[in-house]
């Protein structure tokens, strides 16, 4: 995986119910860096998750892909295919973890191939012991094992997670950062939103 992403947003405004929740913010995702981005319920993290990941439209604001300042709607199509955004639960489709999965493969591949793949990141997020279970039965720490396996498949070039450990365990936290810093050394961009900036400390390379 070899991320090359230079993303600047400037001036991003959003307001709902005449309350600003994000006013003339400037914002980079770059190359190679894990971020961690803090502060308190209502201030606006998950929004800028939503608008940095094309799905959610800003009141304001422009994009820099290094072809110069684009509005957010032209550049909607290209966030959504390069970054990836993981809800705080992630959403489990009723079937089992080793169909949740292949959910991340495209298509046109061969059985053989697509199976192989499924098996690599079972193995790669510890899965495999639940390859048959219900993913809806999976508790919070599996989920968000599935969700990253699903991202390892699917490789974009920036990951988004919000509160990605909020109600682990200690095991679960422990599980869930490795699987993090593998693909932060595998190349890809991460942006964490947290209100604890203690348990990402070892794996930003940034702290907002």
């Amino acid at each position: 995986m070899n991320s090359k992403l230079n993303l600047q947003f400037k001036n991003l405004c959003k307001r709902y119910r005449r309350r600003d929740i994000l006013a003339s913010v400037d914002f980079a995702l770059q190359d190679g860096e894990c971020t961690l981005l803090c502060g308190p319920n209502g201030a606006g993290k998950t929004t800028l998750l939503r608008i940095i990941a094309g799905l959610e439209k800003p009141d304001q604001g422009s994009i820099n892909y290094g072809l110069g300042e684009m509005s957010w709607r032209r550049c909607k199509k290209n966030l959504q295919s390069s970054i990836m955004y993981l809800h705080q639960q992630p959403y489990m489709f009723d079937a089992s973890v080793r169909r949740n999965i292949a959910y991340a493969l495209p298509s046109g591949l061969s059985n053989k191939e697509r199976n192989r793949r499924i098996d690599e990141a079972l193995e790669w997020a510890d899965l495999k012991a639940l390859a048959s279970a219900p993913a809806t039965s999976l508790s919070g720490g599996e989920s968000q094992r599935v969700a990253l396996a699903r991202a390892w498949l699917r490789a974009p070039l920036a990951l988004l997670l919000d509160e990605p450990m909020a109600n682990m365990d200690q095991e679960s936290r422990l599980r869930t950062h490795s699987l993090l810093r593998q693909l932060k050394e595998q190349g890809m961009v991460i942006l964490i939103t947290s209100h604890d900036a203690l348990q990402f400390q070892l794996l930003a390379d940034r702290q907002l």
